[in-house]
């Protein structure tokens, strides 16, 4: 008994002529539910009753132009129930409307179908690579499946296999940054390979029906931000990577204490998964010792402080070649993107001209439902974790996030 939690279950009975506003009330209640957070609807149609008018409603079949009774069913948390209600009520203007106590045991995993993206680009293996970039720069994506004439997917490209295996500088993301001669030699740089000579392969696949977290527990396993997604059949259908995971938990986590086996992690406290060893410069440190410290965390950001350890800025990659003028680019690049790791050529500077004063932040406190959340609404991978005097503790990002989820 202990999975069982108690919840409020309300019905709402109305016709299936009753309109608010030209639309069909349970229609509209649905959707308020779903827009409220609201851990599941349900419409129910009925096949004979009568209410306080009492004029018999039936669907029998010659009187099929009746106004049949409709029951809409939302079953809840106590607490979100009373917050659900007051925008319910004003849509209901005849009818009736019953709340009643029970226990429940949720069994309502969101699978991989229900957020995969399902317009995927694909390229066959004897693909030019020049072309397969392309392709992922004109569709503002990060990965691409590459797939044989059956159908069959043979491997999937991402950014890593282009600088690991491809020998390009620059990840995907900055190659619009760089200048236009550079970007010919990015491309230059892969022409005469296929997508055959740089893809992984096999490919790590999941099925359509697969549950969100077990996807997230095969990403975390296999340090991957997106898996292709096959039918029953085995045929490609869609690609789900980590941000549409870590969306679909933002989403429900309003319903999360009545959804544990999917977000029961995002209870805990920013404190708890972030990562401590950040690169941090002061306002005044030169550029050259900043991009030695941002190329050689994984993080690739420095977090700007002022001598007591508060956040003042950050530091990105991009926002360096950003903000860096032309003739200073070509230095800034090779100190970038260098094999060597050398600063030698980087441009004069400290950390106060190109850092970006507005940081997104937590506190350490913080759920990380209230992290996520934050993250989906800012667009951003990471957040920096603060006390409550602005002193930096940490930053979280979403491998953290998606490992929790993982491991619920």
């Amino acid at each position: 008994m202990s999975d069982y939690t108690e919840v409020e279950r309300v019905r709402v009975y109305c016709g299936e002529t009753d309109r608010h506003d030209g639309r069909p009330i349970y229609e509209l209640l649905v959707e308020e539910a779903r827009k409220q957070g609201a851990a599941g609807a349900t419409v129910l149609r009925g096949v004979l009753g009568f209410g306080a008018d009492s004029l018999i409603h039936t669907s029998k079949i010659l009187r099929l132009s009746e106004d049949l009774p409709m029951i809409v069913e939302i079953v809840d948390r106590p607490e979100r129930i009373n917050a659900i209600l007051p925008a319910l009520e004003p849509l209901v203007s005849r009818g009736l409307i019953t709340r009643e106590r029970l226990t429940a045991r949720f069994h309502c995993p969101i699978l991989v179908r229900d957020v995969m993206a399902a317009d995927v680009a694909t390229v066959g293996p004897d693909a030019p690579l020049p072309e397969v970039v392309r392709l992922l720069l004109t569709r503002g994506v990060k990965a691409v499946p590459v797939v044989a004439a059956d159908g069959a997917v043979l491997g999937l490209i991402t950014g890593g296999d282009l600088l690991t295996r491809g020998g390009m500088h620059a990840r995907l993301s900055l190659q619009d940054r760089l200048p236009a001669e550079e970007q010919e030699g990015e491309l230059s740089r892969l022409a005469g390979q296929t997508a055959r000579d740089v893809m992984t392969s096999p490919a790590v696949t999941v099925r359509d029906r697969t549950s969100l977290q077990a996807a997230a527990k095969l990403m975390s396993k296999k340090g991957l931000k997106r898996l292709p997604v096959l039918s029953e059949a085995g045929r490609l259908i869609g690609i789900v990577s980590r941000a549409d995971i870590l969306r679909a938990a933002a989403e429900v986590a309003p319903a999360a204490e009545s959804l544990p086996r999917f977000t029961a992690g995002l209870f805990q406290s920013a404190r708890d998964v972030m990562f401590k060893a950040v690169p941090t410069a002061r306002r005044g440190d030169p550029l050259p010792d900043v991009v030695r410290k941002l190329v050689n965390s994984p993080l690739r950001r420095v977090v700007v402080v002022d001598e007591e350890g508060r956040v003042l800025g950050l530091v990105l990659d991009s926002d360096l070649l950003d903000r860096c003028g032309p003739s200073q680019k070509s230095g800034l690049i090779q100190a970038l993107f260098s094999r060597r790791k050398t600063t030698e050529s980087c441009p004069l500077g400290t950390a106060g001209d190109v850092m970006q004063k507005d940081v997104y932040t937590t506190l350490e406190d913080a759920p990380l439902m209230a992290v996520l959340q934050k993250m989906v609404a800012t667009q951003v991978k990471r957040l920096v974790v603060v006390d409550d005097d602005n002193h930096l503790l940490g930053i979280v990002d979403r491998d953290a996030l998606l490992r929790v989820i993982a491991e619920a």
